[in-house]
């Protein structure tokens, strides 16, 4: 494949503003991983054949959302005869990235109020917001209870930080851009996270009335995905799109996605979901009906 040039990836930079250290600096790995591919003239697929992988495998690696092995590094950089000085920088950064991965895990312990906080500055900031969420309630619509609900759970499974109030006071604060001129919001939940019962009952029903009162708000979109309506494909996580970014949590981590053409299929996707939503009064009756069975509690 020929000799591999050094690559022009330091000229990137990365918003430290809007994403965590650990994050950027994941990103910017991956982004080294594909400008390396790109200037040996390899596609996707055929480094994954030369690999033995899949491509699924390769575009995590380049967009950050998987963290390669030494032997990854190893063997891409040796399938795109990259110099052994390539190698060992890489390894090197690799290194110091498995570093800064516990560091970013230490941090999260603190608990979860600086990321809403974090969050809430991207919504202000931007001018189009698009959330899809399949197995729960989103942040916008959330209850102060069905928050803290959430909030506690989290903290349990990753050993994080119980700020538990600051963290819901933040979460709370996020909604005013509910409320504010300038943005498009649309909020799609699915019916089948609406009955999954996450609270006790009447903390549930308490969550699903403030839905139907957010209908009809200026500037905002809510619609809800029926169960026994036939979906165009499987959505297989809740994710935000913020303009041209993409934000969707894992049980461990928060992925951000900013490849154009992965953020275009993400709008695509809530694009051909809103056909199959429920909105405006027949909304409201079907989120009726979830409140008064979580109101009855368990049959």
């Amino acid at each position: 494949m020929g000799g591999c040039p050094r690559p022009r990836w330091r000229d990137r930079t990365v918003d430290e503003e809007t994403v965590t250290s650990f994050e950027a600096r994941r990103q910017a790995f991956g982004e080294r991983l594909r400008a390396m591919r790109t200037l040996a003239a390899v596609s996707g697929r055929d480094l994954a054949e030369a690999l033995s992988t899949s491509q699924s495998k390769i575009s995590k690696l380049e967009t950050g959302r998987q963290i390669p092995t030494d032997d990854d590094v190893t063997a891409w950089c040796e399938a795109l005869d990259a110099p052994e000085v390539a190698v060992a920088e890489l390894l090197a950064e690799l290194a110091e990235l498995r570093v800064e991965q516990l560091d970013w895990r230490r941090r999260l312990r603190a608990g979860h109020r600086g990321r809403q906080e974090q969050i809430g500055h991207l919504e202000r900031s931007a001018t189009t917001i698009r959330a899809v969420e399949v197995i729960a309630v989103p942040g916008l619509l959330q209850t102060a209870d069905y928050a803290r609900r959430m909030f506690a759970a989290q903290a349990e499974l990753l050993d994080s930080g119980r700020d538990l109030d600051d963290a819901v006071r933040a979460r709370m604060a996020r909604q005013q851009v509910l409320y504010e001129p300038g943005h498009s919001i649309e909020i799609l939940v699915a019916e089948a996270g609406l009955r999954h019962p996450l609270c006790p009952p009447r903390e549930m029903a308490a969550q699903v009335d403030r839905l139907a009162s957010v209908i009809g708000i200026p500037g905002l979109r809510f619609g809800v995905l029926p169960l026994g309506r036939r979906w165009p494909f499987a959505v297989m996580h809740g994710f935000n799109l913020l303009d041209d970014v993409v934000l969707a949590d894992t049980l461990s981590s928060e992925l951000r996605i900013t490849d154009p053409e992965q953020v275009a299929l993400y709008h695509r996707v809530v694009d051909r979901l809103w056909p199959v939503a429920a909105e405006g009064d027949q909304a409201r009756e079907l989120l009726g009906r979830i409140a008064d069975e979580h109101a009855e509690g368990p049959r």
